[in-house]
């Protein structure tokens, strides 16, 4: 036979689930967060690397623009993650506010990632001494 939950369990069941959509949404916040900073960083290297080459690369501007791009659009990526974080989305206020955040985010999100696969797409190479690289490819035939 099943067992019947008294009022007490189901409400409790139910006090859960609302607590487990705020805390899934920020942790969700935090995660996406962390990832940003991972994009960030690899973009300060990028950042540098092109500073260090300077003219001398094909497409310096271009780099110099898009890798600028995509740090401005990540850091305002984080201020919208702060901003959305700091929500309880069991509050009907915040739900809609959370929604249009939420929107908001996966587009700018979307046109880093465009943006950085155009960065990829010209080829950054790492190096210590990026001059030297350029060096050994002019010596080549």
């Amino acid at each position: 036979m099943a067992q019947v939950a008294t009022l007490d369990e189901r409400i409790n069941e139910s006090e859960m689930k609302a607590m487990d959509a705020n805390r899934y949404a920020t942790k969700k916040t935090i995660a996406q967060g962390m990832l940003d900073i991972a994009l960030l960083t690899a973009n300060a290297s990028q950042l540098k690397y092109i500073l260090q080459v300077g003219e001398q690369h094909q497409f310096y501007k271009l780099m110099l623009i898009l890798i600028s791009l995509s740090i401005v659009l990540q850091l305002l990526v984080g201020i919208l993650f702060v901003a959305i974080g700091s929500l309880n989305i069991n509050k009907q206020q915040d739900q809609t506010a959370a929604v249009i955040l939420n929107d908001v985010i996966l587009v700018v999100v979307f046109i880093i990632s465009v943006v950085n696969v155009i960065i990829s797409g010209f080829g950054i190479e790492y190096s210590s001494q990026p001059l030297r690289l350029i060096d050994q490819h002019a010596k080549t035939p």
